[in-house]
């Protein structure tokens, strides 16, 4: 139940933060043929949509928070290389776990697998991307 609740609150929470308002149905009173356009079809989108914010009011543009992530990864890149894959391995093995194997939820292989992304994954991919990028030329 904790987990259901923080999904839902994480999910408004982001919705709030792109400015993104719930749709609200009033069924189907005629057969699902569209007849109007998208508002996102218009010749000024970026008008329409609250997707594209201005980067001045929002650090980071249409994602909050992005250009602090990027500043973060600039001073201390392996530790928040370290910190992504923990929630990235974290996240997989937790929804595999829920929606893949639907059984009650192994705490033990989700720390397993988390400490596996922040020890092992975060650090090496740093340093093995690194390595790639000096021996495969290429543009910057």
């Amino acid at each position: 139940m904790k987990l259901f609740s923080t999904i839902i609150v994480s999910s408004c929470l982001a919705t709030q933060a792109f400015g993104v308002t719930p749709v609200v149905s009033k069924g189907l009173s005629k057969p699902a043929l569209v007849t109007h356009k998208s508002p996102l079809r218009q010749k000024n989108v970026a008008d329409v949509s609250p997707l594209f914010r201005d980067p001045t009011i929002t650090r980071g543009g249409a994602i909050p928070g992005l250009q602090a992530y990027s500043d973060a990864l600039d001073k201390k890149p392996i530790t928040m290389k370290a910190l992504t894959s923990l929630v990235g391995w974290f996240l997989g093995d937790l929804l595999a776990q829920l929606f893949i194997a639907g059984g009650p939820v192994d705490y033990k292989r989700l720390a397993t697998l988390s400490f596996f992304g922040f020890i092992y994954h975060g650090p090496s991919g740093h340093y093995f991307y690194n390595w790639l990028g000096k021996q495969v030329p290429g543009t910057d």
